[in-house]
């Protein structure tokens, strides 16, 4: 009863306490690392400025991987991450870089390809089987290469058929989503896409969604506060309300409301007060 009645004083004083540094000059800011589909589905933008608005504050985002994001926080240069590799989450959390870790939204990968589909990988349901036919028949694979929560995925994909990807025909590029769709449009080539990137890119022109619907290839985002006992200098509370605010019933609507072009990215699964 405490702890509740204690939550409701401090979500009611905070922003007015954010305000009030706010008008004398100290405008709260928060290094917020996320990962490059998220910013560049222009879901963030879309949701950031009420936030701000809201706490009188300034999120800085800094968009890259996965892998990347959570190595900032584990060094206490972030103050929280938005990321999507729930194995490489859940290390970061046992070793004590981060606590409060909220699922808040679901989207999915696919598998793209050329329409001409050499591999004929075609509505295949089995995203392994689908990776085993491209290796089969020598057609070209891009991977990002990078470490993200796309590499992580592809990663296990690859290993769930049992194949150790290599060769002049799998490209491991070493950048982000976008660099990736350029080039397997470039080349005729496949590749593994977060659903809204893809979407989000011209180079739906050159790609098709050849393989979907694997619940292997369903893609969990989870915010990540960095654990001010490791890293006393963080903004702790403003990252606490900002993780606190995504998972409420306004932040969960406006996530599900998001839907450029009338397509909805992200599906919102966060259960307030878990």
């Amino acid at each position: 009863m405490h702890t509740i009645l204690f939550r409701t004083v401090l979500e009611c004083l905070l922003p007015l306490l954010l305000a009030t540094a706010a008008v004398a000059g100290d405008t709260p800011r928060l290094r917020f690392a996320t990962t490059t589909s998220v910013q560049d589905s222009g879901l963030l933008p879309f949701l950031l400025p009420r936030f701000e608005e809201r706490y009188r504050c300034r999120v800085h985002v800094i968009a890259v991987g996965t892998g990347q994001a959570l190595r900032l926080a584990s060094s206490g240069d972030v103050d929280l991450v938005l990321v999507h590799a729930p194995d490489a989450e859940l290390e970061f959390v046992k070793q004590g870089y981060g606590i409060n870790r909220k699922t808040l939204m679901v989207n999915d990968f696919v598998i793209l390809g050329p329409p001409a589909d050499p591999a004929r990988i075609r509505g295949m349901k089995s995203a392994s089987e689908a990776l085993a036919a491209i290796a089969g028949r020598g057609a070209v694979f891009v991977s990002r290469g990078d470490d993200s929560g796309t590499h992580h995925k592809e990663r296990a994909i690859w290993k769930k058929a049992g194949i150790t990807p290599s060769g002049p025909r799998y490209l491991e590029i070493g950048q982000g989503m976008g660099a990736a769709l350029t080039m397997a449009g470039e080349k005729g080539a496949y590749t593994i896409s977060d659903r809204a990137t893809y979407l989000g890119r011209r180079e739906r022109r050159k790609l098709e969604v050849l393989s979907e619907g694997d619940p292997d290839l369903l893609n969990h985002y989870s915010a990540i506060q960095v654990n001010p006992a490791r890293f006393p200098t963080v903004n702790a509370p403003l990252a606490r309300e900002l993780v606190h605010w995504l998972c409420s019933p306004e932040g969960q609507k406006l996530i599900g409301d998001f839907r450029p072009d009338g397509h909805a990215l992200f599906q919102p699964v966060c259960e307030p007060g878990k």
